[in-house]
C-alpha cells in the first residue's frame, strides 16, 4: 500500500465523503446532542472510538465467522464496545452520560458504524479498515462540532461554556431547540456542497486552460508556417 493511498483513505471521510454532510449518516445524534459544542465533541469521539475498535476486530475476524451468524456477530462486537464506552463515560463523566442520555447506547445502531463495517471493514485488511474508521470518525466529529458550535454561539452566545458574544448580543434561543438543529445542519450542508462544487470545478478549469493554450500554440505555428 502506497503512502498516498493511506493518506487518501484517512482524509476521505473528513471532506470528500463526510459522513454527515455528504453521506447523511448519523443524523440523529447530529441533530439531538449538538445543543453545545462540548457534548457534540464527546459524542463524536465516542462514536469514532467504537467505529475504530469495531472495524479492527471485524476486519480481522470476519473471515472466520460463519455466514449464518455474521450480522449478529457484528452487532455483538459493536454493542460490546458501546457498552464499554458507556461504562467509562458514566464512571468518569457522569454529567456527560446524563446529558447524552439514550443517545449514548444508541451508538450501537448508528447507521454510520454499520455502513462502514458492511461496505468497507469486511472487505479490507485491518490497516485500511483502521484508516477508514479514523477518517470517517474524524469527519463525523468535525461535523458534530460545527453543528454544536454554531448552535451554542447563536443560541447561548458562548462556546464550550465560555461567553464569546458581547453582552448586548440577544440570544436566538431557537437554535438550541429542535428546529434550530435543522436550520444549522441545512446551512452547513449547503456550504459543504458549494465547497465540493468549487473543488470539482478546479480540475476542469485547468484542463480548459490547457486546451486554450494548446490551441493558441497551434494557431501561432500555422501563422508562422504561412
Amino acid at each position: 500500500m502506497s503512502k498516498n493511498t493511506a493518506i487518501s483513505r484517512l482524509i476521505n471521510g473528513i471532506f470528500k465523503e463526510n459522513p454527515v454532510f455528504f453521506l447523511l449518516l448519523g443524523l440523529c445524534p447530529a441533530l439531538a446532542v449538538t445543543t453545545d459544542a462540548y457534548l457534540a465533541v464527546i459524542m463524536g469521539l465516542t462514536t469514532m472510538l467504537v467505529l475504530i475498535l469495531s472495524s479492527l476486530c471485524i476486519s480481522r475476524a470476519d473471515a472466520k465467522i460463519p455466514d449464518q451468524i455474521r450480522f449478529l456477530s457484528h452487532i455483538t462486537i459493536i454493542a460490546f464496545f458501546v457498552t464499554l464506552a458507556e461504562l467509562l463515560i458514566s464512571a468518569f463523566m457522569p454529567a456527560v452520560a446524563v446529558a447524552l442520555g439514550i443517545y449514548l447506547p444508541l451508538i450501537a445502531v448508528n447507521c454510520l458504524i454499520m455502513q462502514r463495517i458492511q461496505t468497507y471493514a469486511v472487505k479490507n485488511n485491518a490497516l485500511m479498515s483502521f484508516l477508514d474508521a479514523c477518517g470517517m470518525g474524524m469527519g463525523f466529529t468535525l461535523a458534530l462540532f460545527l453543528v454544536g458550535a454554531a448552535r451554542e454561539i447563536l443560541g447561548s452566545g458562548s462556546l464550550f461554556g465560555l461567553r464569546i458574544m458581547p453582552e448586548a448580543y440577544e440570544k436566538a434561543e431557537i437554535f438550541i431547540l429542535a428546529p434550530g438543529a435543522f436550520f444549522v445542519l441545512a446551512f452547513l450542508v449547503a456550504i459543504y456542497n458549494r465547497l465540493r462544487r468549487m473543488s470539482a470545478d478546479k480540475p476542469m478549469e485547468t484542463v480548459e486552460k490547457a486546451i486554450v493554450l494548446e490551441q493558441v500554440i497551434e494557431n501561432k505555428e500555422v501563422v508562422a508556417g504561412d
